[in-house]
């Protein structure tokens, strides 16, 4: 493979010949070889988004020539259809500002127009590409462009689909009962569309606080270049941009009103990190409770059978296992660990700039798409294909001791606590002992004591 010779301000470096990337992006190559995490694809589309929308400010600003705006959004528009992906190689581990990945989509850009244009150098990454910039700005602005619209693109409809599979469960199974459980004991009965319900009302509950962090998120940066001052950008350039871009993504995305705060500052990316935390938390409560409840096949709770879609052995034959919930489980272990990661670099804005910013996009992108992909596997592996074993359910809550509940204000608590202590003690059934009492009779125990009716109080509704 051949080598060019490309120069910046610190003098000549040997760049591959078949890439389209400069000197700053070789030199972070070399300077930077950490780990194995490059910068996500969806802050580099992002960015080129954000590119064009300054483009685009810049030629209403007199400031760009049509031309150069012109050959500037052709050549963002293919890096946003990902033809150019492998020309985006650099570590996460670089630069706390992101000042390398900007220069590095900077020089590719020139790079595809030198191509466009059959080697014609037309553009500058600095003063052309980055014309009205600062990576200061632009790199922060991109971490908040990426983020919302993955949100609004795969994060709320896998979300909203999961959240309509446990609704769905609800209105299939409406009317069966069973054993309810707290401190993972034995509790009064309640009806599986409740229990499914209580999923679906958490999800929903998370969906708001996620919409509540969209605002804040879509609020961008742009428009302050260095430290938030906006020196050599015009006036009014950071609403042309986030107008723009708007007008690209279709997104609402507005300019935050104070750039020295948006610079500094990433407190809306730990809003939005905490929204996605308690995202996770209910899914790891919800595939815990589905992983609990359908264990067995024969010697565990086994009231609900999930989708056996792979061998879960590779020693024990006819094995089947949870997979599903434990993908969710190890996601939502990774997304809380992100959002330590997230909160304390979001704290780290020293003077006028955070520079954590490349761990912040990482992570804020990592957690959302897994969260993503999650939800969907999630839904369309385990959760559509949930049924009730209703034999099951409703052989256990005729064990059920804590039925006695319905009791206790005929007989007072203390009476009803000795009759559930003599069923339990004695083995036998809790109506044998409610009568052997004789507080009740069996007529008096089969009015009092009817399951469907103790999932609800009166008035209120039992299902859905």
């Amino acid at each position: 493979m051949g080598e060019r010779t490309e120069r910046d301000s610190f003098g000549e470096i040997s760049v591959p010949e078949d890439r389209l990337w400069g000197a700053q992006t070789q030199r972070s190559l070399e300077n930077f070889r950490i780990g194995s995490e490059k910068m996500p694809s969806a802050v580099i589309r992002a960015l080129a988004a954000l590119k064009t929308a300054c483009a685009r400010a810049n030629r209403a600003a007199g400031k760009l020539t049509a031309e150069k705006a012109e050959l500037i959004e052709r050549a963002c528009g293919l890096i946003m259809d990902g033809r150019y992906d492998s020309e985006f190689p650099l570590s996460v581990w670089q630069t706390g500002s992101g000042t390398q990945t900007n220069m590095n989509v900077n020089e590719v850009i020139c790079g595809i127009v030198r191509q466009l244009t059959e080697g014609k150098v037309i553009l500058h990454p600095n003063d052309d590409v980055n014309m009205s910039q600062s990576t200061n700005d632009i790199f922060p602005s991109a971490i908040d462009a990426a983020c919302a619209c993955l949100i609004y693109d795969r994060l709320l409809p896998a979300l909203d689909a999961l959240t309509d599979s446990f609704r769905s469960l609800e209105l299939r199974y409406p009317g069966i009962v069973k054993v309810g459980r707290t401190h993972m004991q034995d509790a009064v009965p309640m009806t599986f569309a409740q229990e499914a319900g209580g999923w679906r009302a958490s999800l929903e509950s998370d969906r708001d606080l996620i919409i509540r962090s969209l605002e804040p998120l879509c609020a961008l940066p742009a428009g302050g270049t260095a430290v938030g001052t906006g020196l050599n950008a015009p006036a009014g350039f950071g609403e042309a941009v986030a107008e723009e871009l708007k007008m690209i993504t279709g997104k609402p995305f507005t300019s935050r009103k104070n750039k020295f705060s948006a610079l500094s500052s990433r407190s809306e990316l730990s809003f939005a990190h905490g929204a996605l935390r308690t995202l996770a938390a209910d899914l790891y409560k919800a595939a815990s409770d589905i992983r609990l409840l359908s264990c067995g096949p024969r010697c565990g709770i086994g009231e609900i059978h999930i989708p056996e879609n792979e061998p879960g052995s590779s020693i024990m034959p006819g094995k089947v296992n949870p997979t599903q919930c434990e993908a969710v489980t190890m996601v939502a272990a990774r997304v809380m660990g992100n959002d330590t990661a997230v909160s304390f670099a979001a704290s780290q804005g020293q003077l006028e700039l955070n520079v954590y910013m490349p761990l912040l996009a990482y992570t804020m992108v990592q957690s959302i798409e897994l969260l993503s992909d999650v939800l969907d596997s999630f839904r369309t592996n385990c959760v559509d294909g949930i049924e009730p074993d209703r034999e099951r359910m409703q052989s256990l809550v005729e064990m059920d001791l804590m039925l006695v509940t319905a009791l206790s204000p005929h007989t007072g608590y203390d009476a009803a606590c000795e009759i559930a202590h003599c069923a339990r003690d004695r083995g036998i059934t809790l109506k044998e002992a409610a009568v052997a009492s004789g507080l009740l009779t069996e007529e008096e125990y089969d009015r009092l004591v009817v399951p469907f009716d103790m999932t609800a109080a009166e008035g209120s509704e039992k299902n859905i």
